[in-house]
C-alpha cells in the first residue's frame, strides 16, 4: 500500500528528523513519514539516475577518476563502485533481454 503524499505535496523537514518531529508536533512518527518521505521505488530510481549521471559523467564526457569525484562530492572509490554499478546493471539487463521473457510456473509441471 502506498499511502505516500504526492511529491508536489511533501513537506521538508527542514534538516530535523522523523522522532525530533514526532516530538515538537505531536504526530505519530508513521504521520510525519508519510508527509516528508519519498517511496522506496522514487529513492530508487533517483538512486540509478544519480549512478547513470556518474558513468555517462566519466565515460561519455571524458572525466577523469578524480574530476568525476570532484564534480559529485564524492571520493573517487564511491564514483568507480557507482560506475560499475551500472555496468554490472546494464549487463544484467542484457542478459535477461538475451534469454527472452521468463514462462510462468505452474505448480502442477513440478510434481
Amino acid at each position: 500500500m502506498n499511502d505516500h503524499v504526492p511529491e508536489e505535496d511533501r513537506v521538508d523537514r527542514g534538516g530535523q528528523s522523523i522522532n525530533e518531529l514526532a516530538a515538537k508536533t505531536g504526530l505519530s512518527r508513521r504521520t510525519i513519514m508519510r508527509y516528508t518521505s519519498r517511496t522506496r521505488e522514487e529513492y530508487l530510481a533517483d538512486a540509478r539516475a544519480r549512478r547513470e549521471e556518474i558513468w555517462a559523467y566519466h565515460y561519455e564526457d571524458g572525466h577523469s577518476w578524480s574530476e568525476t569525484a570532484r564534480h559529485f562530492g564524492r571520493s573517487v572509490s564511491a564514483v568507480k563502485a557507482r560506475a560499475h554499478r551500472v555496468d554490472l546493471d546494464r549487463a544484467r539487463e542484457a542478459e535477461e533481454a538475451a534469454r527472452g521473457p521468463m514462462l510462468p510456473f505452474d505448480d502442477k509441471d513440478a510434481a
